[in-house]
C-alpha cells in the first residue's frame, strides 16, 4: 500500500505542479471533439450511402454511384483506422499540398470511417421498415426523395438508435491512436504524466477509468433516449 502512495503522490505532483490538469482538459475535450463530430459527419455521410444503395437501379446513375459507394465503404471497413489517418496526413493532404492539423485529419477520417459502418446500419434500417409506409408516401403524392427523408430515414434512425450509440463508444475509444498523426487525446496526456512522473500505473489506472465513464454516460443518454421513444410511441 505504501508503493502505491508513492505512485500516487508523484501522480498527483505532475498533475497539479506541472500542469498536467491542462494535458488532460486539452485531451479530453479532443477526445470528444473528435468523437462527436466524427458521429455527425458519419451519420450524414451513412444516410448518404445508405439512401444510393436501397433505390431503385433503373439507369446507369445510380449503379454507378452504387459502385462509387461500394468502393468507399470496402476501403474504409477493410482497413485499420490507424492505418487510414497515416495515408491521410502523412501521404494524401501532403501530395494535395495542404496543411492539416492532427485534430482535423482525425476528425475527418473518423468521419467517413464511421459513416461505412453506419451506411450499413441506416441500410438495414429502412429495410426493416414496412414497405407500406413508402406505398403509403407515394400513395399520397410524395415523391420517392421526399418520403424517403420525411417518413422512411426517420423510422430507420429510430430502429437503429442503440446501434448508433455503440458506434459513438467505439469512435470514443478508437481516439487513442490519434497520437500517431500528433493529435493530443487523452492517451497522449496520461503518458506526458507518467514520462514527467516516471511512473505509468496510476496514469493509465485513471485514464481508463475516465473512459469508463465516458461510455457509462454515453450508454445512460442512449437508454433515455430509448425510453423517451418508446412513451412516444405508446402515445401515438
Amino acid at each position: 500500500m505504501g508503493n502505491f502512495e508513492v505512485k500516487w503522490n508523484q501522480f498527483v505532483e505532475v498533475l497539479i505542479e506541472q500542469n498536467g490538469y491542462e494535458k488532460i482538459i486539452e485531451g479530453l475535450r479532443n477526445t470528444v471533439l473528435i468523437a462527436v463530430t466524427g458521429l455527425l459527419i458519419g451519420i450524414l455521410i451513412g444516410i448518404i450511402i445508405a439512401t444510393v444503395r436501397v433505390i431503385p437501379k433503373y439507369n446507369w446513375l445510380p449503379r454507378a454511384l452504387n459502385g462509387i459507394c461500394s468502393v468507399y465503404v470496402g476501403f474504409f471497413r477493410g482497413t485499420p483506422v490507424v492505418v487510414q489517418l497515416l495515408l491521410f496526413y502523412y501521404v494524401l493532404f501532403p501530395l494535395l499540398g495542404q496543411k492539416i492539423t492532427g485534430v482535423q485529419v482525425s476528425i475527418l477520417v473518423f468521419g467517413l470511417n464511421s459513416g461505412a459502418y453506419i451506411s450499413e446500419m441506416v441500410r438495414g434500417g429502412i429495410l426493416s421498415v414496412d414497405s407500406g409506409q413508402m406505398e403509403a408516401g407515394r400513395a399520397v403524392g410524395l415523391s420517392f426523395a421526399t418520403t424517403m427523408r420525411k417518413i422512411v430515414i426517420p423510422q430507420a434512425i429510430k430502429n437503429i438508435l442503440p446501434t448508433l450509440g455503440n458506434e459513438f463508444i467505439a469512435l470514443i475509444k478508437e481516439t487513442s491512436v490519434v497520437s500517431f498523426v500528433g493529435a493530443a487525446d487523452l492517451y497522449v496526456a496520461f503518458n506526458y504524466i507518467g514520462s514527467n512522473s516516471y511512473e505509468f500505473m496510476v496514469p493509465y489506472l485513471v485514464m481508463a477509468l475516465i473512459y469508463i465513464v465516458i461510455v457509462m454516460l454515453i450508454s445512460l443518454g442512449i437508454k433515455l433516449m430509448e425510453r423517451s421513444l418508446r412513451k412516444s410511441d405508446r402515445r401515438n
